[in-house]
């Protein structure tokens, strides 16, 4: 398997942190080389491992944004 490589291009806020010291992060990305694209994952301490996450384009960040505007107004 290739070895995946990232870029964290802006660190744009830690949404949660647990008690074992991984931080819920959302972050712009470029994984590969690619253009960077906005990325909520786990993250250990110094960023040395990575847990599951989402990567979204920025249109899908802009639904998701109205979406979660919708659901908290309910």
């Amino acid at each position: 398997m290739a070895d995946i490589k990232y870029d964290i291009s802006e660190a744009l806020g830690v949404i949660s942190e647990s008690a074992k010291g991984w931080t819920k992060e959302l972050n712009l990305i470029s994984w590969n080389g690619g253009t960077p694209k906005f990325d909520i994952r786990d993250w250990a301490p110094e960023h040395e491992k990575m847990g599951k996450g989402i990567t979204l384009s920025k249109s899908e960040a802009e639904k998701l944004y109205e979406l979660l505007g919708l659901a908290l107004e309910k």
